[in-house]
């Protein structure tokens, strides 16, 4: 099992995923449309980047309820991909045409 800190986490959760804490203190799921809580009082509510949550170390993993969102993945993936070779273009043409 491999733990990662929470900029770790963010940076490979994919779609369908959960990550989780030790123990499953705090569990969340990657949607297509953003990350949300399971589980608990903020359950099925999108979650806000608050300091306690960089403190934490998190495990990845897939469940059953994960295997509804994993149909999204590779569309969703590409979209990004895409919107993030978009932005590389812009940026290289940008400075290329930038007089210093």
């Amino acid at each position: 099992m491999e733990w990662l800190t929470l900029p770790s986490m963010l940076g490979r959760i994919r779609i369908g995923q959960k990550a989780s804490t030790p123990g499953f203190g705090r569990t969340v799921i990657r949607r297509p449309d953003g990350l949300y809580w399971c589980g608990g009082l903020l359950n099925g509510k999108i979650v806000e980047i608050r300091d306690y949550l960089f403190s934490d170390i998190w495990t990845l993993y897939e469940d059953e309820e994960s295997l509804q969102w994993i149909k999204f993945r590779e569309r969703e993936e590409h979209k990004e991909r895409e919107m993030i070779e978009n932005q590389v273009d812009d940026l290289r043409t940008n400075t290329r045409n930038r007089e210093f």
